[in-house]
């Protein structure tokens, strides 16, 4: 039974990673904001809108509580998840957590393109991006050295760069799983 938490800062490539690592391990996968927005017919920045950032939070923990109990899942996190409540912990006592950490350079790069569908990223500048990128990575950073294990996360441009991060994926986390006898 796996349950791996894919966590790190918006834009590290959570969802990328682990839609490919999922497929090729043959194991569910949830993006935690999806599951949200599934359930509760609502985007995420219309949840924001409505409830502020507190209210989705507490939302969220709600959520990651219970696909926290799924058996065979990757879960993709909010780039806040483990930020916010007993979180963290959580993650770390039901599953394997591993933090995807790019550069700031790729951050900027992916986010500059994104950020209008990002609520805590809307409307910025470049340079008040990258303010933010500098000033929420050090200010999360104790929350995601948390994790189990960190991957540096620039290469998922193309398919082969993908690939090549899955592979560095299971590696990793075959030191406690068997991944591999599943290709």
């Amino acid at each position: 039974m796996y349950r791996i938490f894919l966590i790190g800062y918006s834009g590290a490539g959570k969802t990328t990673l682990g839609r490919a690592f999922s497929k090729k391990y043959h194991l569910d996968f949830i993006d935690l904001d999806w599951f949200i927005e599934q359930r509760f017919h609502k985007s995420i920045n219309e949840i924001f809108d409505e409830r502020g950032e507190q209210g989705f939070r507490e939302l969220e923990s709600r959520m990651l509580h219970e696909v926290g109990e799924f058996e065979n899942v990757l879960v993709s996190c909010g780039g806040g998840t483990p930020c916010f409540f007993d979180n963290m912990d959580y993650m770390l006592s039901v599953g394997t957590v591993v933090f995807l950490e790019p550069t700031e350079e790729a951050l900027f790069r992916r986010l500059k393109v994104a950020r209008d569908s990002r609520p805590l990223l809307r409307g910025m500048s470049d340079e008040e991006l990258l303010e933010t990128i500098r000033k929420s990575t050090a200010e999360r950073h104790p929350y995601y050295s948390r994790a189990h294990y960190t991957l540096l996360s620039d290469k998922l441009e193309n398919r082969a760069e993908i690939a090549e991060t899955v592979a560095k994926l299971a590696r990793i986390l075959n030191e406690e799983n068997d991944f591999r006898n599943n290709d």
